[in-house]
């Protein structure tokens, strides 16, 4: 591996199959990523350059990150050949359209979560990727971080025998009182469960498997919402959506899973994650982190016992999910943050809504995947 020199000492030459990254959307979450996709992985893919419908908001990320490429918009990004995989940091609400318009013109994706809003949006997107031949890939990717990869290989090891059951829980009072934006969370597309719930469900299917079939019961606690944070104090938002969510889910091998996610609960003591087998129970932390404790208790023992992290990437490693993915694509495998299970946990989510709003158990039409465990040294 050779380094440049002089100003560009940030960046290292292309080698081998490093697969070259254009990143559209740069606000709350971009940071992250621009840091690790040059310092962390700068080694597995290529980070070029950057774009915003707000130009200077990209223009500023290129300076500060010293990045080979300047664009002046998105579509300018997309005309670019040197740019093969796109990742798609934009709101929830302009996902489909941005990564739509990045897999016509041929480039691989990897979208920040959820896939799409609609799942009438994620069909036409996958047919389209298939049709061009590129792979649409996906956040979360905190799965793949050392506490979940840590809790999955106890699972596979065989640590609480064969899964029975899971409980998952995501509760908090919303975001009107910190996020300088918070309306779209209650809004189509926001709520908890599209918020949060592609991490813990992605967990749940990493850990268990896909699931085959849900039935769900919802409700909107308050009708409006006033916002207490900076810069927009005392504006009232219209609550779209359900704020409080139950999930149960049927997964393929047997196991039987509840999820709850609300943005109407002030505080709770509930874990993030259990999975319960049929040898002992294990404890996994919140899946928005790449760590955290990993915790076991087995049949006939009497306390709960904390388990050495197995894997690497226990610090907030965003990008993880685009390394793995550049990687894979330039070998010939499958991501595994594919579109497989991407698109499954879109889909689960929706059928928790339409679960509880037909009074019908909704039957799962994806198969997903269960993802490949990561190596350990990865």
């Amino acid at each position: 591996m050779v380094e440049r020199t002089g100003s560009d000492t940030k960046h290292l030459e292309r080698v081998m199959d490093r697969l070259r990254v254009g990143i559209i959307g740069i606000g709350n979450i971009s940071g992250i990523y621009l840091k690790n996709l040059i310092k962390m992985f700068g080694r597995r893919i290529e980070l070029l350059g950057c774009a915003d419908i707000e130009a200077e908001r990209a223009h500023t990320a290129t300076r500060e990150y010293e990045l080979p490429k300047k664009y002046g918009s998105p579509e300018e990004l997309l005309r670019d050949d040197d740019i093969e995989l796109v990742l798609n940091l934009t709101i929830p609400a302009a996902h489909y359209e941005v990564s739509k318009a990045a897999v016509d013109a041929g480039k691989h994706v990897y979208v920040e979560k959820p896939l799409c809003v609609e799942l009438s949006e994620a069909a036409q997107l996958l047919d389209a990727a298939k049709e061009k031949g590129v792979r649409v890939c996906g956040a979360p990717d905190t799965f793949l971080g050392a506490a979940h990869q840590t809790a999955r290989k106890l699972i596979d090891d065989g640590w609480i025998g064969e899964p029975v059951a899971a409980v998952a829980f995501l509760q908090n009072h919303g975001h009107e009182h910190w996020h300088p934006n918070p309306e779209f969370f209650y809004k189509r597309g926001g709520g908890p469960m599209f918020d949060m719930g592609p991490y813990y469900l992605t967990a749940l299917v990493n850990l268990i498997g896909p699931v085959v079939s849900i039935s769900g019961s919802t409700r909107k606690t308050f009708a409006t919402r006033t916002i207490t944070s900076e810069p927009k104090y005392g504006a009232v938002i219209d609550v779209d959506i359900p704020t409080h969510l139950v999930g149960i889910l049927d997964f393929a091998n047997g196991a039987l899973g509840t999820i709850t996610t609300s943005f109407d609960v002030w505080a709770h003591n509930l874990p993030r994650i259990e999975i319960y087998g049929t040898d002992g129970s294990l404890s996994v932390p919140d899946p928005n982190v790449f760590g955290g404790a990993v915790k076991v208790r087995r049949k006939n023992h009497d306390e709960w016992e904390p388990v050495p992290l197995t894997h690497s990437y226990d610090e907030n490693s965003r990008g993880l999910g685009v390394a793995e993915a550049g990687e894979a694509i330039a070998s010939g495998r499958v991501p595994r943050t594919d579109s497989e299970l991407t698109n499954h946990v879109l889909e689960i989510m929706h059928g928790i809504h339409i679960a509880a709003d037909s009074g019908m158990r909704y039957m799962v039409k994806t198969p997903g995947t269960k993802p490949a465990a990561l190596p350990m040294e990865f």
